[in-house]
């Protein structure tokens, strides 16, 4: 395949804020898209204007997660960072922004941009290294037909997320119309009780790391570890040996403290988490709707964190077991829905990274 200079395509762009027209600022994360800023500047008049159809990447690679943080704006104009390169493709009928787009995803431009970051303190991927890139650039028919395939996939995705936050929002509502809606502590309907979540629930704090733990899922290491309830739904590696194999919840006790996560399979819950295992797997779907919707807080002066005692004690309400089983059937029907979308997922983004490696082919 015959490859090409990214630079003979693209040309910089330097438009500052001065006028301060311009009211939204973004940043770029290493997923490679626009997001909120971690921090807005004091002088944002010398924040650089990116376009629509522009592109803009932060320099600096230190720390980045191996990745370059990298984003084509499609959205409304905005402002990033005086740090930040902003270009722009010169013309869309020689190399289209979306294709150029797709060859920034690739895995093996991130390490080409790593390779020739430079720095001493800080490492940066500058300009004149982005024009040396080598990237194969077909017809511009070709370009938006590969461009095509890939929006296809990345549209079904959308999809996807879009039907599973509806249908989490479905569940959400059938719990509060079940459970919350018009009823009262202080008076409770008949065969409802307050109680506490020790008396119908098994709490275990997470443990070491397991001496088998591996970063990569293999046959031999196939049950998931898990560290906190956040980040990748708290996934941080694998072992051989399962700890909590029946279905449960776990709650992240430390940082950011009471995010639940319902756990279907069998997995090793380790430091900064707490696990809820019910007694009655039936109540498992209300106690987790039940807890995520609590304001669960840790103890502790210097550090708060949450503990075993402190979720033992917890004061829950405890409806009639039918209703929790009703309760439970119905939300298993969504939950089902929910993981067929997240598989579906999984492939399309499989389909995803098969398109980009057929790039440079």
């Amino acid at each position: 395949m015959d490859y090409k200079r990214l630079g003979d395509y693209i040309r910089p762009v330097d438009i500052r804020n001065r006028d301060l027209k311009i009211h939204l600022s973004q940043g770029i994360c290493n997923a490679k898209y626009f997001q909120n800023p971690k921090q807005v500047a004091d002088n944002p008049e010398t924040h650089k204007v990116v376009r629509t159809g522009q592109f803009a990447y932060n320099r600096a690679t230190t720390r980045n997660g191996e990745k370059i943080s990298i984003a084509l704006r499609e959205g409304p104009e905005c402002t990033v960072s005086s740090a930040y390169q902003v270009f722009e493709v010169i013309d869309e009928n020689q190399l289209d922004s979306r294709y150029l787009m797709m060859w920034f995803k690739r895995p093996e431009f991130d390490r080409l941009a790593i390779f020739y970051s430079h720095g001493s303190a800080h490492e940066f991927f500058e300009w004149d290294a982005m024009c040396d890139v080598m990237l194969p650039i077909p017809p511009i028919t070709r370009q938006r037909e590969i461009v095509e395939e890939y929006e296809t996939v990345a549209q079904r995705i959308r999809l996807n997320n879009q039907m599973i936050q509806h249908l989490e929002a479905t569940a959400q509502a059938l719990y509060r119309k079940t459970f919350v809606d018009n009823i009262d502590k202080e008076n409770l309907p008949e065969g409802w009780r307050m109680g506490t979540l020790g008396e119908v629930a098994n709490i275990k704090a997470g443990g070491d790391k397991p001496h088998d733990f591996s970063e990569v899922q293999t046959e031999e290491y196939n049950v998931p570890v898990y560290a906190n309830g956040i980040e990748n739904k708290g996934i941080f590696g694998f072992t051989t040996k399962p700890v909590i194999t029946t279905k449960s919840i776990t709650i992240s006790a430390r940082g950011t403290i009471g995010y639940c996560f319902l756990r279907k399979r069998p997995f090793v819950p380790i430091v900064r988490l707490i696990v809820v295992i019910p007694h009655d797997e039936d109540v498992t779907q209300y106690l987790f709707y039940y807890l995520n919707n609590s304001n669960i807080k840790g103890s502790g002066s210097v550090q708060s964190q949450l503990t075993v005692p402190d979720m033992e004690s917890k004061n829950i309400i405890i409806p009639p077991v039918p209703l929790i089983q009703e309760f439970n059937k119905q939300v298993e029907i969504i939950d089902n829905s929910i993981s067929f979308c997240e598989k579906e997922n999984e492939k399309l983004i499989e389909l995803q990274s098969l398109l980009l490696a057929k790039m440079g082919q």
